[in-house]
């Protein structure tokens, strides 16, 4: 029987490292640099408020692309890492309504998070996009949060975008590059429509 699967064992093990079950220690505070490129994606994709919060910057990897492209960004961080406002912890923030859209890749073990709050403190009809993995559609703990609130698209990206420890990318792509698969997940505040699945790149 002929495969339908091409790889070799870069990939495999690739794969198996990427799980959460990695025996390489994660990044203390969960810093996975955004590659630029997943920006300007994304700005081809979608339109977007001119004001823009970008409530995870790191060190502006997103932030830039959005500036350049002539919007407004407001960017913080929980950690300062010498770009945006510093020590200012998203979740915790109160009373807070933000007139714009919301771009971002989370903390991914806070990911539901800061999608539940970034629908919260948006207009309505206003767009909440966040970075993130293809398996964050799986999990029943999840369920209730796309059936109330279902993202009107879901763009997987076809190429592998990369998500670096510490915004270290050559030394990513020196060991091979990721196996994980990831997508722009896109809410529209209000919207109670079925997802739309799209692929670019």
């Amino acid at each position: 029987m002929a495969k339908d699967w091409t790889g070799n064992s870069n990939s495999i093990y690739k794969t198996l490292g990427a799980s959460n079950h990695t025996q390489e220690d994660r990044q203390n505070e969960d810093y996975y640099a955004t590659e630029p490129k997943a920006a300007e994606w994304l700005l081809k994709l979608e339109q977007f408020d001119k004001n823009i919060w970008e409530c995870a910057c790191g060190q502006g990897h997103l932030s830039k692309i959005f500036e350049a492209a002539g919007h407004d960004v407001k960017s913080t961080d929980l950690i300062n890492r010498g770009y945006g406002k510093g020590e200012i912890d998203f979740l915790a923030i109160d009373n807070l309504e933000w007139k714009g859209d919301i771009i971002t890749n989370p903390p991914y073990k806070y990911a539901q998070q800061f999608i539940e709050k970034a629908l919260q403190i948006i207009p309505e009809g206003n767009k909440v996009a966040m970075f993130l993995k293809i398996q964050f559609l799986e999990s029943k703990g999840r369920k209730s949060l796309f059936l109330t609130n279902p993202p009107k698209t879901v763009y997987v990206s076809c190429s592998r975008l990369l998500c670096a420890k510490n915004a270290e990318f050559a030394k990513m792509i020196k060991g091979g590059g990721s196996a994980v698969s990831y997508a722009w997940y896109v809410w529209e505040k209000g919207f109670k429509g079925t997802t739309e699945l799209k692929w670019f790149n």
